[in-house]
């Protein structure tokens, strides 16, 4: 069941059991989005954590503008980097705590490695506007205070191939009577993979089992 203000989606695959990190924005029509670079710098920056090998949270959504830190809580180096669309960086090597900052200045999706450790990945969706929210593990996307207008509405999901989500963009109209998105169907790519390259396009070198110890 939708909530108002509020869209569902459904997964294209049997006996899902988390429905999370589908990301929904709504880009205005009638006017141009709000920006509000006042409550942006004042606003506590958002983190995206190296945590036990891992970033936390996976994937992070903010507004064109956003300044993102990048702390690493673990207890050797990091080389945190983005090489595809969407904000291309790279922060190089950087001890245990310690952080640093990027600011995303332009929509899109940054997908974010470590070049160190393999199994690391995360991504950051940028979006033009103040209207987004991402899905919890029931489905349920609620993005709150959204004015009566026009809408066109956008869907990410990281394991949906570019295409499928391109179909489910559409124009969606938020009045007093119609406050729901509707129900979203998002189709998993059955041939999604984590595996990446490093920063130089060559894969990861495993790690010595003998030697010394590796982080």
């Amino acid at each position: 069941m939708l909530r108002p203000g509020s869209g569902g989606h459904q997964r294209g695959a049997a006996n899902r059991t988390d429905e999370s990190q589908v990301v929904v924005w709504l880009t205005p029509l009638d006017t141009p989005s709000p920006a509000d670079p006042a409550r942006r710098e004042t606003a506590k920056a958002p983190e995206l954590v190296q945590r036990n090998k891992s970033f936390e949270p996976h994937i992070i959504v903010v507004q064109v503008g956003a300044l993102i830190q990048f702390p690493n809580k673990d207890p050797f180096f990091h080389n945190i980097f983005s090489m595809y669309d969407g904000k291309r960086f790279d922060l190089g090597l950087y001890e245990a705590g310690t952080s640093r900052s990027v600011r995303f200045d332009r929509p899109g999706v940054s997908f974010l490695f470590c070049n160190i450790h393999a199994e690391m990945s995360a991504v950051v969706v940028v979006v033009d506007t103040p209207y987004f929210a991402m899905s919890d593990r029931a489905g349920h996307v609620s993005i709150p205070s959204v004015p009566d207008g026009s809408y066109q509405m956008h869907v990410w999901y990281e394991r949906s191939l570019p295409e499928n989500l391109k179909g489910l963009s559409r124009v969606v109209t938020i009045s007093e009577k119609t406050r729901g998105l509707g129900a979203i169907r998002v189709v998993d790519n059955p041939d999604f993979t984590f595996a990446h390259k490093n920063k130089y396009g060559e894969d990861y070198v495993p790690p010595p089992t003998q030697g010394y110890e590796h982080p």
